[in-house]
């Protein structure tokens, strides 16, 4: 198997895990969400950084690996 072929792998591997752990994390405490009217904002920034080092973690451990 190709570098690339491998490298596609882990990049599926890694986004299926991004998805599952993207449905336990829905509203975090600490996301800003914002409604008034017909108009709402959500912004997930707590979400973002856990999927951040989760993934960041994922890759170091991987790159240790290699």
């Amino acid at each position: 198997m190709t570098d690339f072929g491998k490298m596609l792998i882990v990049i599926g591997v890694a986004l299926i895990i991004v998805g599952v752990f993207s449905g336990f994390f829905g509203k975090l405490p600490g996301d800003i969400s914002f409604k008034k009217g017909n108009f709402s904002f959500h912004f997930p920034i707590v979400t973002s950084i856990m999927v951040s080092v989760i993934l960041s973690v994922i890759l170091f451990i991987i790159s240790k690996f290699r």
